[in-house]
């Protein structure tokens, strides 16, 4: 091993120990598709099961909401955050996950926390189905600051082409169906933590939300497939819009074609009391806040109204809490 390398910051032993419990990990969060796993230069992944599948891929973050992770000490729901945010989006095209592969940028690798990290990852793809089929932990001493972390997640699913969901899909009568968010997800956490800060909020009191505030804020991003896929499968829902950054007003829209609005009650789902301690400490507008925040949904769905009882009795069977929240009108953008 490089020992000029180890006092440059980098340090190739840690790696190596590393790679054996990464490789256990990929081994449970598996798929019978899979030819080769984690340790090759890259997964090899036999796509089977489709007459004329179209594959959809997606790429996201976790964002700053690591700063507050690592500052609680608790990286364990990260790993599900960064499956989740890639995950839900390929949903919205009516993709399944197939595989998963996350990218750890780091100050200084510490096989334990990396190997937790990425344990988080397997438990969420094992959840949805998902191979955790690569991934690569990078130590960058002079780009990251000393416990300096950075998760990112790429993923790749697959539906079949007649079945996949093209963006601007919803039709004017479309009834809207939400789906709750668990709180922040993983989004808005530059606003979050500069609340925190000039409102010198305690992420140790309950603040009546039940448990401490820093363990309602890191509730990790709700996973959405087992809950919607059998629906998807069955036909009647024409679009699905992931609550994310730019919350409802910006993501909404993005199944509406042209000459089609969104009409959405408020008072149909209840807002997180989390949102509401937030934005009363930092002094944040309402509609600022469903620009920036989920406000409780994290996925709206465009259904067709005849077959909605139908895909509200499925997705509650599959442990879901959908309920109807507005409707697709001629006009344009979004009312709350």
């Amino acid at each position: 091993m490089s020992e000029a390398y180890r006092r440059s910051g980098v340090d190739l032993r840690a790696k190596e120990a590393l790679l054996g419990h990464l490789k256990a990990i990929g081994k449970q969060a598996s798929r019978p598709e899979v030819m080769a796993g984690i340790g090759g230069f890259g997964g090899l992944f036999r796509l089977q099961g489709y007459e004329d599948p179209v594959l959809v891929a997606g790429a996201d973050g976790v964002g700053t909401k690591l700063m507050l992770a690592q500052e609680l000490g608790d990286l364990t729901g990260v790993g599900q955050d960064v499956l989740a945010m890639v995950a839900n989006d390929v949903l919205c095209q009516g993709a399944e996950m197939l595989f998963f592969l996350d990218y750890i940028g780091v100050g200084r690798l510490v096989p334990e926390e990396v190997a937790g990290v990425v344990a988080g990852v397997g438990r969420a793809c094992s959840r949805i189905g998902c191979a955790l089929l690569g991934g690569e932990t990078a130590e960058l001493p002079d780009l990251f600051p000393q416990g300096g972390l950075d998760l990112v997640g790429f993923g790749v699913g697959a539906v079949e082409r007649k079945a996949a969901l093209s963006d601007a899909a919803a039709r004017a009568g479309d009834l809207l169906i939400g789906l709750p968010s668990d709180g922040v997800h993983s989004n808005g956490f530059s606003l979050v933590r500069r609340i925190l800060r000039e409102a010198h909020l305690d992420l140790a009191q309950s603040y009546d939300l039940g448990r401490p505030l820093g363990e309602v804020l890191l509730r990790p991003t709700r996973l959405y497939g087992p809950e919607v896929l059998g629906s998807l499968r069955q036909g009647g829902i024409h679009g699905i819009s992931h609550i994310t950054g730019g919350g409802i007003p910006g993501n909404v829209p993005r199944m509406l074609g042209p000459g089609l609005m969104a009409r959405l009650d408020r008072k149909s789902w209840q807002v997180p009391a989390e949102f509401n301690l937030l934005l009363a400490a930092g002094g944040v507008a309402q509609e600022e806040a469903y620009e920036v925040f989920n406000m409780g949904l994290g996925l709206v769905l465009a259904v067709e109204p005849g077959e909605a009882p139908r895909i509200l009795e499925e997705i509650t069977a599959h442990g879901g809490r959908p309920r109807v929240v507005g409707e697709v009108a001629v006009g344009e953008g979004v009312t709350l």
